[in-house]
C-alpha cells in the first residue's frame, strides 16, 4: 500500500464523542483486506492518537493490506469525557472496533496498541475477537488485567529490553503465566519509546505476520 487518504471522524463512544482517524487505500490502489484498530498509550502522560510508535504500528499494518483506525481515548483531543483508567478506555477500544468493522464490513480485524493502549488492547481482545493482536510494551504491571481471558486468536508482544516505563520482565514474566501462546519478540538495546529503533519495530510486524492474514509485503518506506 503505498499511499493512504486519511480524514478525522468523530465517532459515538461509551461517554461521548470520539476523535477517529481513518486511513486507507487511495483512490486506484487495491482495496483493504483487513481492518485495524490502534490504542495509543496513557492519556494522562502525553499519550495521542498521533503518537509516533502508534503512528508507526498504524503504518506497518497498512504496508501489509490493512486500512486503520487510530483514536484519541475519553478526555483526549477533541474526545468528549473523562480520563477513568481502564474499563472506560476499554469500552472506548471497543466503540473504535465496532466503528471499523461498520466502515469495513467482513475484513478480519487487527487489533494493536501501545503501553497503555497495549493493555487496553488485552483488555478488548476477548469481546473484540480479532484475528491478530498486537501489543507493544503493554502496562501489564500498570492496567488491571483482572479476570484477563486469553484470545483464541495469533498474537505478538513486542517488547524493548532497555525499557524504563514498562519493565520487560514483568512483561515476559506476564506472557509466560499468562499468555504462552503469544510470540514475545524481545528487542535488544530498544527503550520504551523506540527512540532510533522504529523500523525494528515496522520489522517485527512484516515478519511475525500470520499467514491467515495473508501478508502482502510490502513494507517500502517504513524506515
Amino acid at each position: 500500500m503505498s499511499g493512504a487518504v486519511a480524514h478525522t471522524a468523530s465517532i459515538a463512544g461509551p461517554a461521548g464523542r470520539l476523535e477517529t482517524l481513518f486511513e486507507e487505500p487511495a483512490p486506484g490502489e487495491a482495496p483493504p483486506r483487513l481492518a485495524a484498530v490502534v490504542c495509543h498509550p496513557h492519556p494522562l502522560f502525553g499519550g495521542t492518537m498521533n503518537n509516533k510508535v502508534v503512528h508507526t504500528l498504524a503504518r506497518a499494518l497498512r504496508a501489509g493490506g490493512a486500512a486503520t483506525l487510530r483514536f484519541n481515548f475519553r478526555g483526549v483531543g477533541a474526545s468528549e469525557g473523562v480520563h477513568e483508567g481502564s474499563a472506560g478506555e476499554t469500552a472506548d477500544a471497543l466503540a473504535a472496533v465496532a466503528a471499523a468493522r461498520e466502515r469495513w464490513s467482513g475484513l478480519p480485524l487487527v487489533l494493536a496498541g501501545f503501553s497503555f493502549g497495549g493493555a487496553i488492547a488485552i483488555r478488548a481482545a476477548a469481546a473484540a475477537q480479532p484475528r491478530w493482536l498486537v501489543c507493544v510494551a503493554p502496562a501489564v504491571d500498570r492496567v488491571s488485567l483482572e479476570g484477563f481471558i486469553a484470545p483464541g486468536c495469533d498474537w505478538l508482544i513486542v517488547q524493548g529490553d532497555a525499557d524504563d516505563v514498562v519493565p520487560p520482565e514483568s512483561v515476559q514474566r506476564w506472557a509466560a503465566l499468562q499468555a504462552p501462546a503469544a510470540q514475545l519478540r524481545m528487542l535488544p538495546g530498544v527503550g520504551h519509546f523506540f527512540h532510533g529503533h522504529l523500523h525494528e519495530l515496522a520489522d517485527c510486524i512484516r515478519e511475525e505476520w500470520p499467514p491467515a492474514l495473508d501478508h502482502a509485503g510490502k513494507t517500502k518506506g517504513l524506515d
